[in-house]
């Protein structure tokens, strides 16, 4: 019977690293020039070679960063950090309540621990450009945005309720071999309101961070890609201390030759 409890212990221990190996692995994304859904003039970014997470950071990843870090537990964190939303679903600062699993994307993240987690493992979050250059990918293709199909995956996803708690790697590999970009969670990005202004400010102009406004879509390249446009709308409406359910991140990190 010992001998029973002991092989199941060292199995699930096992599983419990392999799926933490499998979680914090990354690919390379080879860079490119593309024109962005904010883009005006044929305006073209160039993205610069990069490695990107194959999956959303878990909850077991971040429950490892807290207990590492105590100064992300939701009891110890900082109000200018985070908000109230903050891991508001744990049921402590160390635990998970039963109905979150381990292999789930982590949520209810602020901006600001998200980039710390990410430069704790020696990587950063991706900037927005990066992020939707990566996503524009189907299965096959490196830039999918002009199917039909690609763009109503999407906006079906939007429709769907609780996806944050579905395991990573449930949806589709992209064309670059990156998993749950679409059909888990939204994510934070480095720059995530770079693009798009809050309206506090008398100093806003009508430039690109316009996008927000709906009278504004007339500056995007793409005015079918809804899909996009809300994700833009989405980054717009945040400050870096909201969490929300249904919000994670994932890291990348810089090629250095």
């Amino acid at each position: 019977m010992q001998t029973i409890q002991r092989l199941t212990l060292y199995t699930f221990t096992l599983l419990f690293m392999l799926t933490g190996h499998c979680q914090s692995k990354m690919v390379a994304i080879k860079g490119g020039t593309y024109i962005p859904l904010y883009g005006r003039d044929s305006l073209k970014v160039t993205i610069s070679d990069f490695e990107m997470d194959v999956y959303p950071v878990t909850n077991k990843a971040f429950l490892e960063f807290v207990l590492k870090y105590p100064k992300w537990q939701r009891s110890q964190v900082k109000k200018l950090f985070a908000d109230g939303n903050y891991l508001i679903d744990w049921d402590s600062d160390t635990k998970l309540n039963q109905s979150q699993s381990l292999d789930a994307p982590v949520t209810n993240i602020s901006w600001f621990a998200a980039k710390d987690y990410c430069e704790c493992q020696g990587k950063r979050l991706a900037t927005i450009d990066e992020w939707e250059y990566v996503a524009m990918a189907n299965k096959t293709m490196p830039d999918a945005r002009q199917l039909e199909s690609y763009n109503k995956y999407i906006l079906g996803w939007y429709e769907k309720p609780k996806t944050f708690n579905n395991a990573i790697g449930s949806t589709f590999k992209n064309y670059w071999n990156v998993y749950d970009l679409h059909g888990l969670v939204w994510e934070w990005t480095l720059d995530f309101n770079s693009v798009l202004v809050s309206g506090e400010s008398r100093k806003d102009v009508d430039k690109d961070n316009n996008l927000f406004c709906g009278s504004a879509a007339v500056g995007a390249t793409d005015l079918m890609n809804y899909a996009a446009f809300m994700r833009y709308a989405i980054r717009g409406s945040l400050k870096a201390k909201y969490a929300m359910k249904n919000l994670g991140f994932r890291c990348v990190k810089d090629i250095v030759e």
